[in-house]
């Protein structure tokens, strides 16, 4: 049996993804890092900590595949320092003492275009941390690169309400080389990081949001 480690479990992805590790047999303790306790179960383990300080926490990063589905937008933290605190400071020091620790897999959330060298702030800082775990000593690290994501936010998101009611109108044109365009339900992503997991795979592998689709397709 294994340990699973998660940030990111009371977000869109994060929280699907939380009960799956919970009801899976693959799993007998789940351990959890947040701000604020919203799920009890036998098998959860909650560290409420502050994020800003890794040295407090780091000692408790320990198990065998961590989930990173910790995320924001520029305009939901409310400045580009505060965004790039949450997709790039918080998962490099918790992988950080993930591998310190011996953990041996690393999955995370990034974003379809993500590349440390983009003019885009969000898609340049999403690529910098993709740069980092390139260059650690993870037994497998996989990297999930999901098109807009759909899914009842706690948080209200305007731009993506209304790009996600287009792009479900247009579906039928995320054809062939568009695929990887199409948007995704975070259902599906929760699903796809969670059998991607089981598979151990080593080496640094990138999931497109095509290939996410079809590994955690829900029938």
């Amino acid at each position: 049996m294994k340990t699973a480690l998660i940030i990111g479990s009371t977000g869109l992805t994060g929280s699907h993804l939380l009960q799956q590790l919970l009801d899976s047999k693959q799993y007998d303790k789940v351990i959890s890092f947040s701000r604020e306790v919203e799920v009890e179960h036998p098998k959860l383990v909650n560290h409420i900590v502050d994020f800003d300080k890794p040295e407090e926490y780091c000692d408790m990063v320990k198990g065998d595949d961590f989930f990173c589905t910790i995320g924001t937008t520029i305009k939901q933290a409310g400045s580009k320092e505060a965004f790039r605190k949450v997709d790039f400071v918080f998962p490099k020091n918790f992988a950080q003492c993930a591998m310190d620790n011996g953990v041996s897999q690393f999955l995370i959330i990034s974003a379809l275009g993500a590349d440390s060298k983009a003019s885009n702030y969000y898609m340049k800082t999403k690529g910098e941390i993709e740069d980092f775990l390139k260059v650690t000593t993870f037994k497998s690290v996989a990297i999930m690169q999901p098109s807009l994501l759909l899914g009842n936010r706690k948080e209200f998101r305007f731009a993506e309400k209304i790009g996600g009611a287009v792009m479900k109108l247009l579906s039928f044109a995320f054809v062939g080389p568009l695929a990887k365009y199409k948007a995704i339900e975070s259902t599906t992503l929760a699903n796809a990081m969670f059998i991607i997991a089981k598979t151990d795979t080593p080496g640094f592998t990138v999931y497109q949001s095509d290939k996410i689709q079809e590994i955690g397709k829900i029938e």
